[in-house]
């Protein structure tokens, strides 16, 4: 069996069951891109900036909608807006982690409203399939998407180990399920999408322990479908836009070289 890792986004979106993964791979193919900035700024206006000024070159835009200091519904308008002028899908980083009654609550209602506007979220499995269902009752009649968090990219991390191998088993137990956070392709049972945050054009670290991996690293010889960059596209002096096109060059380039 050819692994899901060897055919194109174009492939695997043609012969993918769930609607939210087909309209992703789409979106990559149509771009040319595997990139999703991680959005983690602090004010309306930043967030409309910046995703104006990434939109043209990501599939997914990250964003931690909960940091946002004058959140309001006009900022889901403008930013539902703009991925449809990017062609971008949104991805909320919310990293539920309760019960499955509780994260019913918090991804359909409360302030934010999460389901109505983000095409994916994601959550830990801490809690056990209930969270995994729950989320599911809210999002799957809305035609989202959910990731498990199989690993994370900061140094000390304990999601590993059995931990990790219980993510993919209810991964590949529940539709709902599109994919994973990690750093590689966790299963060969069903075609389940990795996202991977971290990544850096230069393998390196922060002072708060956070591990930066490179494209090569993380889509070439790991196998992972998305890398997730932050700071390295619009940190301190960069230009933003230049930077982007960096990234999503760099990316696509180790995609290309994945499939030879």
């Amino acid at each position: 069996m050819v692994s899901f890792s060897q055919l194109t986004y174009a492939q695997r979106g043609k012969e993918h069951p769930h609607p939210l993964a087909r309209e992703l791979f789409a979106v990559m193919e149509r771009k040319r891109s595997n990139l999703s900035v991680a959005a983690d700024v602090a004010t309306k206006a930043e967030l409309l900036a910046l995703a104006d000024r990434v939109g043209p070159y990501v599939c997914v835009l990250k964003t931690h909608i909960d940091v946002i200091a004058d959140f309001d519904a006009d900022l889901v308008a403008q930013l539902q807006t703009l991925a449809e002028k990017h062609d971008f899908l949104i991805f909320e980083d919310r990293k539920f982690a309760y019960f499955g009654n509780t994260v019913k609550l918090q991804y359909g209602g409360g302030v934010y409203r999460i389901a109505d506007w983000a095409h994916i979220t994601n959550c830990h499995v801490i809690p056990g399939e209930g969270i995994i269902q729950g989320l599911a009752e809210v999002g799957a009649p809305k035609g989202r998407g959910l990731l498990l968090l199989a690993e994370m990219s900061t140094k000390g991390m304990l999601a590993t180990g059995a931990y990790t191998d219980k993510n993919v088993e209810m991964a590949v137990a529940n539709d709902f399920v599109i994919g994973f956070i990690g750093s590689r392709r966790f299963t060969e049972e069903r075609d389940l999408i990795t996202m991977t945050p971290g990544v850096g054009l230069h393998a390196s670290g922060d002072a708060l322990g956070q591990q930066y991996r490179t494209p090569e690293m993380i889509v070439t010889e790991n196998g992972s479908d998305i890398i997730i960059v932050g700071r390295g596209i619009y940190g301190p002096g960069k230009d933003v836009a230049a930077e982007a096109q960096r990234y999503r060059d760099a990316g696509w380039a180790a995609y290309e070289n994945r499939l030879k």
